[in-house]
């Protein structure tokens, strides 16, 4: 199944980033998942779930993949369906951006809205949710691939992801920094770093307003990071340690990374960067720290990037940011290749 553009999933880069954090004592590598065809880490989960399901005959011809999406995983569904010939529906709520819509029906999705949250639960999660269950009662031959509960999800992570991230480091990862979210990732990479037997400390990096990992439920800005719910992959041992960001630490850390490093990174990314900030002064000097960058910057041009939007949601926050400054030349830039 992995013909065309399907093959160029996985094997992302893993970069060093030296300027973002120019005062830390330890090597920060970040795996750019971005560079997935589908412009995330969702793709690896997405095309994991469909390949087993062919597998076992859950899905062959003529079945209607269904799934509940804020973006990232939809466009992966999106892209594999429009190369199996699948029809694909995708649910999102009215905090889907406008461009991830327009991405989705790009690639051939159908798009159905769920308008108004949940009324037990006031949340459009589990609108969204109920609106799948209601379309694989009507749709014959339909299939959900339940990204919050489906193992696959995390075998995924754990076959490619983490498998990656060891064999070009040869295993010696001290620090690893994941973002949650269905926790596919979180749990693929914790199970690898398990059964492996590696030395890895684990920072599972939640959002504030996010349950996931016990926090109160509040309004957050930054879709796909943190949840309303807790997914089912998730497990109280998968991490060692717990960091909450806020939605303007996304914006911070984004707007920093861009910056420093050049790298256009999405929302959770920058959250990412900012719970390393948060506990750097903990980590042993020498050690070697990564943290997974789940998608592209592209995406987020109308929020986080967006001026407009940042004064509007946090005021004037462009201090925390510009302080740092313009890059000095590297050693390797000669007068004749800067003129």
């Amino acid at each position: 199944m992995t013909e065309g553009i399907l093959s160029t999933i996985g094997r992302t880069p893993l970069v060093a980033l030296t300027r973002v954090l120019p005062d830390c004592a330890f090597s920060l590598f970040a795996k750019l998942e971005g560079f997935n065809p589908g412009g995330s880490a969702k793709d690896r989960p997405a095309l994991q779930v469909l390949e087993e399901a062919m597998r076992t005959g859950a899905v062959r011809a003529g079945t209607v993949i269904i799934e509940s999406s804020s973006g990232n995983l939809g466009i992966g569904l999106a892209q594999i369906c429009r190369c199996l010939g699948l029809r694909f529906i995708c649910v999102v709520d009215p905090k889907t951006t406008a461009q991830n819509i327009r991405i989705l029906k790009a690639y051939g999705a159908e798009v159905e809205l769920v308008a108004e949250p949940d009324p037990v639960s006031g949340e459009f999660l589990q609108a969204r949710i109920n609106r799948v269950q209601s379309l694989l009662q009507t749709i014959d031959n339909s299939f959900w691939t339940n990204q919050y509960a489906n193992p696959a999800n995390a075998r995924a992570h754990y076959r490619t992801t983490m498998h990656e991230i060891a064999t070009e480091l040869e295993g010696r990862i001290d620090c690893l920094f994941v973002a949650t979210g269905s926790c596919g990732t979180l749990r693929g990479c914790a199970e690898y770093i398990r059964d492996h037997h590696l030395t890895t400390r684990i920072f599972a990096v939640d959002a504030r307003g996010s349950v996931i990992l016990g926090g109160q439920a509040a309004k957050r800005l930054i879709p796909g990071h943190g949840s309303a719910r807790r997914p089912e992959l998730f497990r109280s041992d998968l991490a060692d340690e717990c960091v909450w960001v806020s939605d303007l630490d996304c914006v911070v850390g984004c707007r920093r990374l861009v910056r420093s490093e050049a790298i256009l990174a999405g929302g959770s990314s920058g959250a990412v960067l900012m719970a390393v900030e948060q506990v750097k002064g903990r980590i042993p000097a020498g050690s070697r720290c990564v943290v997974i960058f789940p998608d592209r910057g592209e995406r987020y041009l109308d929020t986080v990037y967006s001026d407009e939007w940042v004064g509007e949601h946090f005021g004037d926050v462009s201090y925390l940011w510009r302080d740092q400054g313009q890059p000095e030349p590297q050693p390797w830039m000669t007068a004749a290749s800067l003129s």
